[in-house]
């Protein structure tokens, strides 16, 4: 099961790009940086850089560092020594020692402090590191890959990482495409992922999906990249007929009219809405109605927000001469999330030309 969720599948160019390049950068025993935004498979990317390397029969070590401590992040890279602190009753192999010989993968690097990126380098330039309460310098041979959704550059820049570290674990970058930017592959992982869960459910085939439902995953932006459309696949098959082909898609599983409200001060999440509609209404040549200067409380801050809603939505649609898909651009929805919209307040319009 492991091994399928780190299965790279794709056939677009940008996409085959990457994959040649990480093939060029595998079989060198040099540190490699993999960005990428959330969801984009960059353990995949270093999986691969491993196993087409000369160290594929020795360890691959992985370590997301944003999920530990940054108190037990340091013991965790490079152990302890019994007696280091309280309870440290034995020796504590720390993730270098364990991946000696083979690979040691460190995801969200840019969440680490700057004394584990001081002992980073130290281990990069000098294959050496002492273990937490230990003076005895251990030596390792470890090939490091890491990995960041962050532009490590900038936070170099504003001292927030060492730019000596970034120096060295910058030999070579493979960046990796957001799937909105190889949208040729989402009909080949949404099938992938729709046949997985049919063989988890035990079922006897996959009915397929939809022309519409094809069309909705493909206009959608996925922010939650390859992780998203696995989620949003696996969730709309267990919920599906088998008999019968996906004709809808669910995007946000939280979306529902009994939804929480926030629990911000009304004024202040009022005004972060406002803002949020506001940068990403892409509206210019009409401004959207102003908020009153003072609001007379009580207020129904559903009813503001759906008016605010409405009056985008109307401008965008005179702005776009009622091309619903030129107004869901400027207002940088989908056209399936645009339609929603539509839907939800009950606008009626002429259809797309």
């Amino acid at each position: 099961m492991r091994q399928d969720r780190e299965r790279l599948i794709g056939e677009a160019p940008e996409f085959l790009k990457l994959l040649e390049a990480a093939s060029l950068a595998a079989p060198l025993d040099k540190p490699v940086l993999i960005v990428g935004e959330r969801g984009t498979g960059k353990e995949g990317i270093a999986s691969r850089l491993h196993y087409l390397s000369n160290r594929w029969e020795a360890p691959l070590v992985k370590l997301n560092c944003a999920a530990i401590n940054e108190s037990l992040l340091e013991n965790e890279l490079f152990g302890h020594e019994a007696g280091a602190f309280t309870g440290a009753s034995k020796v504590h192999y720390g993730r270098f020692e364990r991946a000696h010989g083979g690979t040691l993968f460190l995801d969200e690097l840019a969440t680490t402090s700057s004394l584990v990126q001081e002992k980073l380098l130290r281990v990069i330039e000098y294959g050496e590191f002492e273990r937490v309460g230990g003076s005895k310098t251990l030596l390792c041979d470890v090939r490091l890959i890491a990995a960041t959704n962050e532009n490590l550059p900038v936070l170099a820049q504003t001292g927030r990482f060492r730019a000596d570290l970034l120096d060295r674990l910058a030999f070579d970058v493979l960046t990796l495409p957001p799937l909105r930017y190889r949208t040729a592959d989402i009909p080949l992982l949404a099938e992938y992922f729709a046949l997985s869960m049919t063989q988890e459910l035990e079922r006897d085939f996959f009915a397929g999906f939809s022309a519409e439902a094809m069309s909705a995953m493909m206009e959608h932006t996925w922010p939650g990249n390859i992780r998203e459309l696995k989620n949003v696949v696996e969730r709309a098959v267990y919920k599906s007929d088998p008999d019968v082909p996906i004709d809808s898609i669910l995007f946000d599983p939280f979306s529902s009219p009994f939804q929480p409200l926030t629990t911000q001060p009304a004024a202040e999440a009022a005004a972060k809405i406002t803002a949020d509609a506001a940068s990403e209404s892409a509206v210019k040549s009409s401004q959207p109605k102003a908020p009153c200067e003072q609001a007379a409380f009580p207020i129904e801050l559903k009813a503001e927000i759906a008016e605010h809603e409405k009056a985008l939505i109307e401008q965008a649609l005179q702005t776009a001469k009622h091309n619903q898909r030129q107004a869901a651009k400027l207002l940088s929805l989908s056209y399936h999330q645009f339609r929603g919209y539509l839907k939800k307040y009950n606008f009626v319009g002429p259809n797309d030309c």
